[in-house]
């Protein structure tokens, strides 16, 4: 059977307590997802999926790997998106060709973008510890898939990570415990800015700001992009500060992304390509939509996007190419 939506697979997934999401089609797989261990690449498709909450503009839409990195690099926000006294936090970046993915030992690894994924880039910040509160370290990860579909199935994993591993290594002395995930498909407790909304969280324990801290990630799929933010906490910082601080950015990638991808012409008319001049800025507008902020706390949020951790979220093992076996741990961790 093909599921309908993010509700309905948590809710086939409780039903299989606690068994591989993917088990909620007959035999493990279904119309709607491809075969266990692979992914339909984008030879499968006719073309990019169309998304309910944008009229997106096919001409605008990345077609290669370089179109979407372009695309991804302008959607991302800067540190003073997360208030004054944001920093970047070393390193900034992620490789766009590469993301994170939590491997059968629940630790999270690096690994090469498989053949679904277009782009995927992470950027990590930092507000200094100050006024009795520990430094809070936070992300931003946006992921351009080749379909929509390929998109949801990256937040159905998210899912079957959580029951997997409620608890999750980030890297040497950083921990994800007690993982609890909340989906919202559009229309559904308040969600009228994304086709679907998972919100994670949990607690955090570090090396270096002790714990358990507070922990939430959130991630929205707009067609066949998926956008996250993520905190880690530390002394001094509550759920509820970490999801206010966590709202505006989220709004304001979900805004740029519109920006970019959202029919600007009409119908005949030849519109701007989807790279280059036409990309937006990482301060662009939010958007008629950013008005809606990210999920009711009631969802929770969530999704860890460790230190220097490549990709969105790191998506299963599902799919990957023998370019794609984990290199080496990266200095600064794995995901969220």
């Amino acid at each position: 059977m093909e599921l309908g939506g993010s509700a309905a697979r948590l809710g086939c997934a409780v039903a299989m307590c606690g068994l591989l999401l993917a088990g909620c089609t007959s035999g493990g797989d279904g119309p709607g997802r491809p075969p266990a261990g692979t992914r339909s690449g984008g030879a499968a498709g006719t073309g990019p999926s169309p998304t309910a909450v944008v009229d997106a503009d096919p001409a605008r839409l990345p077609r290669t790997r370089d179109q979407a990195a372009a695309l991804v690099r302008g959607i991302m926000p800067g540190p003073s998106a997360f208030g004054p006294g944001t920093v970047r936090h070393e390193p900034y970046e992620s490789d766009p060709r590469r993301w994170a993915v939590l491997g059968d030992s629940c630790v999270w690894e690096q690994r090469a973008l498989p053949e679904d994924v277009l782009a995927s880039l992470t950027r990590h910040y930092e507000i200094p510890a100050r006024g009795g509160r520990g430094p809070l370290r936070l992300s931003a990860v946006v992921t351009a898939h080749r379909s929509a579909e390929q998109a949801d199935w990256e937040n159905a994993e998210v899912l079957e990570e959580m029951m997997r591993c409620p608890s999750q290594l980030l890297r040497p002395g950083e921990v994800l415990r007690d993982l609890t995930d909340v989906p919202n498909a559009l229309g559904d407790s308040g969600n009228g800015f994304a086709d679907d909304v998972l919100a994670e969280s949990g607690t955090y324990t570090g090396d270096d700001v002790g714990g358990p801290h507070p922990y939430v990630w959130e991630q929205t799929r707009i067609g066949q992009f998926t956008l996250a933010v993520s905190a880690r906490g530390a002394k001094g910082w509550t759920r509820r500060g970490l999801l206010d601080l966590l709202r505006e950015p989220h709004a304001t990638m979900r805004g740029s992304l519109r920006g970019a991808i959202e029919r600007r012409t009409p119908a005949g008319s030849v519109p701007p390509p989807a790279t280059g001049t036409g990309t937006p800025r990482t301060t662009g507008s939010t958007g008629p939509e950013a008005t809606g902020a990210t999920a009711p706390e009631a969802a929770g949020t969530a999704r860890p996007t460790a230190a220097g951790a490549t990709g969105a979220t790191g998506r299963a093992t599902t799919g990957t190419t023998a370019s794609e076996e984990p290199g080496p741990a990266a200095p600064e961790g794995g995901h969220r």
